[in-house]
């Protein structure tokens, strides 16, 4: 099992190609296996006259409208091309969202890995159909929805004819309190779907990612910033390199931990268990040909003799050798 993790820097480059640069490098470094931006024009996704989310105002501390807010955080398709290029020299995945078709259209061809829809589009039933007709991997965000909801937005990808679909179980509010996480979900959309499932964070810190690959997230996104004190909407609820880092290794360590779900005894195990499972010993001398009783044995560590689940076995049977006291009991 192997989680892809996603650094989702979204907008935290805050409308500078550079600092997109290096939020790329930082989570190359970092161990993400794809960073992920935010593609849109602006003109085509937002009135003129939208509010501010309340997160966004809190964390901006700006009375702007949201069209200026995304405005100002806009990339052009050129820049993304450079980031693009830049992240196939530095080695990891680039990935973006799409908010809109043309932008859709522009990083289909630029070469993203899978489509990432996130959750403000569920419901947008024509949009999900262009993007089925990608026919590339779709990974859906499922934030602010219900079950009914999901079921209409993965009927729409499969009208349009999207066939690998991975949900993400996501609480939408940044930072995402521990209580409103609903972990469990996940399973839920498992369940119902019949689909692989993950788990976008919101949360402050890095347990709640963790417990997710613990129970089966296949997909891990968390947002990431170089500075949760610079200026912008998301950078408070994300997560610095340090703690990215430290998050990676932890998921890798719970990946190797989860093993092979078959239980038996590991290599090491067996050659402890010579010296630590208790075995069947003589508790008093026994002779040669004496039937065996339970006052003749005891269980104890010993190097030798029958394990104590054999206990049944022995009693009653003929001795075949002659044993001294804590001698192990052989058949």
């Amino acid at each position: 099992m192997h989680t892809c993790i996603i650094a989702e820097a979204g907008v935290n480059h805050n409308g500078d190609v550079q600092l997109a640069k290096k939020l790329c490098l930082a989570a190359k470094n970092a161990g993400a296996d794809v960073v992920k931006f935010q593609t849109w024009i602006t003109e085509k996704i937002i009135t003129t006259n939208v509010d501010q989310a309340e997160y966004q105002q809190k964390n901006t501390e700006k009375n702007e409208s949201q069209f200026d807010m995304l405005k100002a955080l806009e990339l052009s398709y050129d820049e993304f091309s450079e980031i693009k290029s830049y992240c196939d020299e530095i080695g990891i995945m680039f990935a973006s969202t799409a908010d809109e078709e043309e932008s859709l259209d522009f990083l289909v061809e630029l070469g993203i890995p899978f489509i990432k829809i996130g959750s403000g589009d569920m419901g947008n039933i024509s949009y999900l159909r262009y993007i089925g007709q990608k026919k590339m991997p779709v990974i859906l965000s499922t934030g602010m929805s219900n079950l009914a909801d999901v079921e209409i937005s993965l009927q729409a990808l499969r009208d349009g004819g999207a066939t690998a679909i991975t949900l993400l179980h996501c609480t939408t509010n940044y930072p995402c309190p521990y209580d409103a996480v609903n972990l469990k979900a996940m399973d839920t959309l498992k369940n119902a779907f019949g689909l692989p499932v993950g788990y976008s964070d919101h949360t402050e810190g890095i347990e709640v990612a963790i417990a997710a690959v613990a129970r089966g997230a296949g997909v891990i996104e968390k947002h990431f910033t170089l500075d949760k004190n610079m200026e912008g909407p998301d950078h408070k609820a994300s997560t610095e390199p340090g703690e990215f880092k430290a998050m990676v290794e932890s998921i890798r360590h719970i990946e190797s931990a989860l093993g092979s779900g078959v239980k038996q005894p590991t290599k090491a195990e067996q050659i402890i268990s010579q010296v630590v499972m208790k075995r069947i010993v003589a508790r008093r001398e026994i002779k040669l040909g004496q039937v065996i009783s339970e006052e003749d044995i005891c269980v104890k560590r010993n190097n030798i003799g029958v394990p104590a689940n054999a206990w049944d076995i022995i009693v009653g049977t003929v001795a075949r050798k002659d044993y001294h006291v804590d001698e192990g009991i052989e058949i």
